[in-house]
């Protein structure tokens, strides 16, 4: 039988990332430049913030006419301030810049139609009508996102851990990944599970590589016996210990009265970053 070539590396056309005014942002732009410039991909800078609702005073005061109007010039500004610090952040890169008036989160799910990959950082203000809710980009945008730890180096991903789970979100991430798992030079698919489940697992895993070699990829699998409590950090365990700056994923979350609820490893994953997180839903 005669050996199937390896497809070519999968391309990366555009990377969209909020931007803020000031220095909010300036982390993840840089780390959302650097992909960009290295990936041959347009940078797209979104710049978005919606007037916050008014709460009533019992003490009076601000009319809600004067309220609406003082906040929509404040956005304006905003917005303003905000392409100027992209540009600034962005360097070099092959870029354009778009502003919304609306809550961040859902402008980049909507522009993210314009992209392969959404940048946002992990510990944004609580102040959703400014910042966005890393948690609801995963869920609304329908692309991979990048959520970028606070004050880690720009992305290398030059070693990657892939973490494996039989579902259609990790299998989703899996191919989602692949400009990155294709320019790696080390990758690493863990699984982790009971120790009655370890045999059907490694099957499971041994498939993910064989599929990845199929693709130009050399990975190597790993199958690790551990609770649910402890997934996480096996798969930190396993990053630091291959020098691994990015952890592959899949979200698993749903809608519920108006919030994201997730599973305990995704939740971890987002709310105690320790590498470069993608995360596909």
């Amino acid at each position: 039988m005669s050996e199937i070539a390896p497809t070519p590396a999968a391309a990366m056309g555009g990377i969209l990332v909020h931007a803020e005014p000031g220095d909010a942002s300036r982390h993840r732009v840089a780390v959302a430049a650097a992909l960009a410039r290295e990936m041959g991909a347009r940078l797209i800078g979104l710049g978005a913030e919606m007037v916050q609702p008014l709460v009533a005073s019992p003490y009076g005061g601000v009319n809600s006419a004067e309220w609406v109007v003082a906040m929509t010039k404040q956005i304006d500004d905003d917005l303003v301030a905000a392409r100027e610090t992209f540009i600034r952040d962005s360097a070099g890169v092959d870029s354009e810049w778009r502003a919304m008036r609306e809550m961040p989160a859902r402008a980049l799910a909507a522009v993210a139609r314009a992209c392969d990959l959404v940048v946002v950082s992990a510990h944004p203000q609580t102040n959703y009508y400014r910042a966005a809710d890393p948690a609801e980009v995963v869920m609304r945008s329908g692309r991979p996102v990048l959520v970028v730890p606070d004050q880690a180096q720009p992305l290398k991903g030059q070693a990657i851990v892939v973490a494996w789970k039989e579902t259609r979100e990790a299998r989703r991430a899996l191919q989602d990944a692949m400009p990155f798992l294709q320019r790696a030079e080390k990758v690493v698919v863990v699984a982790v599970c009971g120790q009655d489940e370890a045999g059907a697992v490694q099957r499971q895993v041994d498939d993910v590589v064989a599929y990845l070699a199929r693709r130009g990829v050399s990975a190597q699998g790993k199958v690790s016996i551990a609770p649910d409590s402890g997934v996480v950090g096996e798969l930190n365990n396993t990053a630091n210990s291959v020098g691994a700056d990015l952890i592959v994923a899949g979200a698993y979350g749903q809608s519920r009265l108006r919030e994201w609820v997730f599973g305990g490893v995704t939740r971890t994953l987002m709310d105690e970053p320790a590498h470069h997180l993608l995360l596909s839903h």
